[in-house]
C-alpha cells in the first residue's frame, strides 16, 4: 500500500474558526507557477480563496485575463471566486491559513511590510528553499522570528510539478505538521480525484529534504550537460539519496524512511523531470553557461542555487559527508570548472 487516499469524511471539531462555513479561510502568498497550481487545488474544494500577488499590475491582468499572466497561463480561473490583493496585511488579516509560495530569497521582503500577527494563523511553507542569511527552514524562521508555535506550522511537499497538476496529472502530496488532527483535516481538504495526501510528523525532515533534492538536481542537470549518461545518472541520485539521509539523521534524527515519497519521490522527479527547473539550470551549466547567463536565460528562479550556499554554511557546524553538494557549490560559487569537479565526484562513488 502506498499509504495515500482521499481521507474518508471524518467528524472533525473544525480547528480553525474562520468567518466561512467550514474550517479554512485560505490564502495563497505569491504568484509563481507552484503557487498558481495550488491555488487550482484549494478551489476544487473551496468556494473562494485569497491570493496575495506583490504586483498590482498582475492581479489587473489576470482579472482580466482569467489566468495567471506570468505561469501556466493554460490554467483557467473563475476570478470571482478569487479576492486578489497587492495587500499582504489585508490577506493575512482576512485569512486563518497561509500557504507560503513565495522564493526563499523574496520572503523577507514580503514580510517585511506584515503588520498582522502571524502566530495565530496556520501557516503551511510549500516554499522549498531556506532563508537566506538566517539559514532557516521556513518554518523554523516563523517559529523563530514571527513566534509561531509548532501546531500552526506544516509544509507541504511531494513530488509535484506545478506543470501536470496544472493538467490534473495524478499527483500524491504529503503534509508535515506537529498538530496530526490539523494536518489530516487540511490534507482531506487538498485531496481530489488526481491529488493523493498522506501526513507526517517530519516537517522540518521534509523541508530540508525539499531544498537538497533541488541541489541535486542541479548536479544532475550539469552531468547532463557534461554529456554523462543514464547510467551515471542512476549513481547520482543513489549517491544523492544517501547523502540526503546522512543530513536528515544529523540535523533531525527521527526514525524515518527515506524511500517515502515525500524524500525519495521528490528527489527523483526532480532530479530526472523535464519540467525541474533546477535541472535545466544544472544542464546550462554543465554545457558552459555562467550562473548569471543562465539565470537571465530561465527568467525563472532555481531555488537549488540559493539553497547550495546556505546548506553549505549550515554544513560547515555539522561536518556531515556531502561530496555532491560540496562539488555543486565548487562549481557555482567557488567557479571550479564543472568538469574537473564531476571527474573528482565521480571517483569518490562506488
Amino acid at each position: 500500500m502506498f499509504g495515500f487516499g482521499n481521507k474518508e469524511s471524518k467528524e472533525l471539531e473544525p480547528l480553525l474558526q474562520t468567518g466561512q462555513e467550514g474550517g479554512f479561510s485560505i490564502a495563497i502568498m505569491g504568484g509563481g507557477s507552484w503557487a498558481t497550481a495550488i491555488a487550482k487545488m484549494m478551489l476544487e474544494k473551496n468556494d473562494s480563496i485569497w491570493w496575495y500577488l506583490r504586483r498590482q499590475d498582475r492581479i489587473d491582468d489576470f482579472k482580466r485575463l482569467s489566468h495567471n499572466p506570468a505561469y501556466l497561463t493554460s490554467v483557467h480561473f473563475d476570478v470571482n471566486r478569487i479576492h486578489f490583493s497587492s495587500d499582504i496585511n489585508e490577506v493575512v488579516e482576512h485569512c486563518n491559513t497561509l500557504v507560503w509560495v513565495t522564493p526563499s530569497p523574496y520572503i523577507k521582503g514580503h514580510l517585511k511590510k506584515l503588520k498582522v500577527r502571524l502566530r495565530d494563523k496556520f501557516n503551511i511553507t510549500a516554499i522549498k528553499g531556506i532563508v537566506p542569511d538566517d539559514n532557516l527552514c521556513v518554518s523554523e524562521f516563523f517559529h523563530q522570528v514571527y513566534n509561531v508555535p509548532d501546531e500552526n506550522l506544516a509544509v507541504l511537499a511531494g513530488p509535484s510539478h506545478a506543470e501536470e497538476v496544472a493538467l490534473g496529472r495524478l499527483t500524491y502530496l504529503t503534509l508535515g505538521c506537529s498538530d496530526e488532527q490539523k494536518a489530516e483535516q487540511f490534507a482531506e481538504m487538498m485531496g481530489s480525484g488526481y491529488v493523493k495526501t498522506k501526513t507526517s510528523r517530519d516537517v522540518i525532515g521534509i523541508e530540508y529534504a525539499s531544498v537538497l533534492k533541488n541541489v541535486y538536481a542541479i548536479a544532475a542537470g550539469i552531468c547532463k550537460g557534461l554529456k554523462y549518461g543514464d547510467n551515471f545518472q542512476a549513481v547520482l541520485m543513489s549517491n544523492a539519496l544517501q547523502e540526503m539521509n546522512r543530513f536528515l539523521a544529523t540535523v533531525h534524527p527521527i526514525q524515518r524512511s527515506i524511500f517515502e515519497s515525500c524524500y525519495m519521490g521528490d528527489l527523483i522527479v526532480t532530479g530526472y523531470s523535464q519540467f525541474s527547473r533546477n535541472r535545466v539550470f544544472g544542464q546550462m551549466i554543465g554545457q558552459g553557461y555562467s550562473v548569471k547567463s543562465a539565470q537571465i536565460e530561465m527568467e525563472m528562479i532555481a531555488e537549488g542555487y540559493f539553497g547550495c550556499k546556505c546548506m553549505k554554511e549550515i554544513n560547515r557546524h555539522l561536518h556531515v559527508n556531502m561530496p555532491i553538494l560540496d562539488a555543486v557549490y565548487n562549481i557555482l560559487y567557488e567557479r571550479i570548472a564543472p568538469t574537473i569537479e564531476i571527474k573528482l565526484l565521480t571517483d569518490s562513488f562506488r
